[in-house]
């Protein structure tokens, strides 16, 4: 979809400009409240076709923790700053310049870690058919999945046999779905914090 990559470039980089006071100031709070490590958190994600790339996002966390990829709400490792940020979802504020890269787009099924797309089977692989982008139906559903995920016994288990499958149902839907007012209607709706 050209129309949609032509879109999601010039969005980005009127994003990244718009914003980079804001992004400035994040960098700034973080580089003092959290001056342990590096300012932005980097992590290898499965693009479009499979391929790996770099996602950028603020860091959130301790510069030294488990690595543990399921994030829960109060968690020691997730710094006071790290839980404002996430909170709001400024942490993913970088990912504009993925997108400007043209490893993301703005909608699209979020990107997962090598250990999650490997899960997926038949039908559901169109997933990796399409950019993986910055929100979608699915992240406006689980836009609480850490205080969700914090309210249980056993969230590692909750997240692999029911918040997965359910989001890869999502993004299949989604797929199956889109056009360019659909999207509209999802940044719109994540801007505004509301369900679809």
């Amino acid at each position: 979809m050209i129309g949609k990559n032509l879109f999601d470039r010039l969005a980005s980089l009127l994003g990244l400009l718009l914003l980079s006071p804001l992004l400035a100031v994040i960098a700034a709070l973080i580089r003092v409240k959290m001056p342990d490590g590096a300012v932005l958190f980097r992590q290898r994600r499965v693009g479009r076709h499979g391929r790996l790339f770099t996602m950028y996002k603020f860091r959130t966390m301790a510069a030294s923790h488990s690595g543990n990829p399921i994030s829960v709400k109060g968690e020691s490792r997730i710094t006071p700053l790290g839980a404002t940020l996430r909170k709001y979802k400024l942490d993913e504020l970088p990912e504009l310049w993925n997108v400007l890269r043209g490893d993301m787009s703005l909608v699209g099924p979020r990107p997962d870690l090598p250990r999650y797309t490997g899960r997926l089977r038949g039908e559901e692989r169109r997933i990796l058919e399409v950019r993986p982008g910055i929100t979608c139906p699915a992240s406006l559903k689980y836009r609480n999945e850490e205080e969700l995920l914090a309210s249980l016994k056993e969230p590692g288990r909750y997240n692999d046999e029911i918040i997965f499958p359910d989001k890869v149902r999502m993004n299949i839907d989604y797929i199956n779905n889109r056009s360019f007012v659909y999207d509209i209607k999802i940044i719109l709706y994540t801007l505004i914090r509301k369900d679809l």
